[in-house]
């Protein structure tokens, strides 16, 4: 049985009041809130064992990168990577993404090559393949979604050639919460000899993944959308391919021997990991995985299905709402009211308590193909009641007899 009072009592930022009222939090499709374990995790470090990693001689540092190197083996469990070699730490997703594009796709990429991109993605899988493209003389190539919102499969398979070096799309889109259909894309680019990057900021939170049997290239993820610190992120690649692509920041730890005649650097992961490392927000980010992997996957989810239903189903029967491309089985609701700024409403909405997101949620091609400016999405996790679902309605309601 999934307890979600019990869940939600272990979230400190959630027991606080906004405006005199309790916090109803629907804004996790940015950033999950952290559980008191996660928290625990990092004063713990900084109280117990602060230290640089790979560097030093004392059990301080000895500590400290047994934990390090313990988190990156937890996550290469948690993703099915056949080596821990395969898992390198980043700031988060974005850093992720533009690492792929600064290292393998500059100095494989030419003139005339053309990489495929979703329309339904966020900014940070769409900015860096454009300016990788502009850098080799590649090409971006958007690829449509149909008018459910949906990845245009039938668009893919016509734009797919030989010339399609690379295919970036999200495992679960940010805006709508559609799930793209990763598996078949895969399958079909690398028929075409292309590689595939999956961007899992918002997928690896709602689906157990498996990169070995999804045979994707790359798959990025950010730990704060997985109830772990901002500031960490994960970075999976073939070994193959990390193995042949060469070093993006230069620094301490990612060489072996440095002389002015010339450079010598570590072998994987390390080679991609220059400088001090965020080594408690790895840590804090094991806790999470840990803790996630307590509850029963298919009740957690569930749950969350069945309190975005009902709130659909609730804010559907409201004359002046307009919900965009809604997904059964998704953790967002996306809407717009006729003639309001998505933003008054976000305002009247955390007036009373309820936090959202308004605005274009880094998304514009997104934004134009749907013909908005922007939409208030509200988006549901782990440690939501139905309770939250009730006060949200209400908010809304009242807002649109103000407005």
């Amino acid at each position: 049985m999934f307890d979600v009072q019990a869940v939600a009592a272990q979230f400190p930022a959630l027991l606080q009041q906004v405006n005199g009222q309790r916090l109803v939090y629907l804004d996790s499709a940015a950033t999950t809130q952290k559980p008191r374990c996660v928290i625990d995790a990092i004063t713990d470090y900084y109280s117990h064992q602060n230290a640089n990693v790979h560097r030093g001689s004392h059990s301080l540092t000895a500590k400290a990168t047994s934990q390090f190197e313990s988190a990156r083996q937890t996550v290469a469990d948690f993703l099915g990577a056949s080596t821990s070699k395969e898992i390198v730490w980043t700031r988060g997703a974005t850093e992720a993404l533009n690492l792929i594009a600064q290292t393998y796709a500059r100095n494989t990429l030419k003139p005339g090559d053309e990489i495929l991109i979703s329309e339904m993605e966020h900014h940070a899988n769409i900015v860096p393949w454009q300016i990788v493209a502009e850098q080799t003389g590649a090409k971006v190539i958007k690829v449509p979604m149909t008018s459910e919102c949906s990845f245009d499969l039938a668009a893919f398979k016509s734009l797919l050639s030989p010339q399609t070096k690379i295919v970036a799309l999200a495992h679960i889109t940010n805006v709508t919460g559609t799930r793209q259909p990763i598996e078949q894309v895969i399958e079909l680019a690398h028929q075409m000899g292309a590689i595939v990057v999956v961007d899992g900021a918002q997928g690896i939170v709602h689906e157990q993944v498996n990169v070995a049997s999804l045979n994707a290239d790359f798959y990025v993820f950010s730990g704060h959308k997985l109830y772990a610190p901002a500031g960490i992120g994960v970075l999976y690649g073939k070994l193959n391919l990390l193995e042949a692509m060469p070093p993006w920041h230069g620094g301490g730890k990612m060489v072996e021997k440095v002389s002015f005649e010339g450079t010598t650097y570590s072998e994987l992961p390390g080679k991609f990991e220059a400088g001090t490392p965020n080594v408690a927000g790895a840590i804090a980010l094991e806790t999470a995985i840990n803790w996630y992997q307590s509850f029963d996957q298919q009740a957690l989810e569930a749950h969350i299905h069945k309190l975005v239903a009902a709130a659909y189903t609730r804010l559907n029967a409201l004359d002046d709402i307009e919900i965009l491309g809604y997904q059964s089985g998704a953790s967002v609701l996306s809407f717009v009211m006729d003639g309001v700024h998505h933003q008054d409403i976000a305002t009247l909405l955390d007036q009373q308590g309820i936090a959202v997101r308004a605005g274009h949620h880094c998304a514009h091609p997104l934004m134009d193909a749907l013909g908005v400016k922007g939409t208030v999405r509200a988006s549901f996790a782990i440690y939501n009641t139905m309770e939250d679902v009730e006060r949200f309605i209400a908010a809304v309601e009242k807002a649109v007899d103000m407005l």
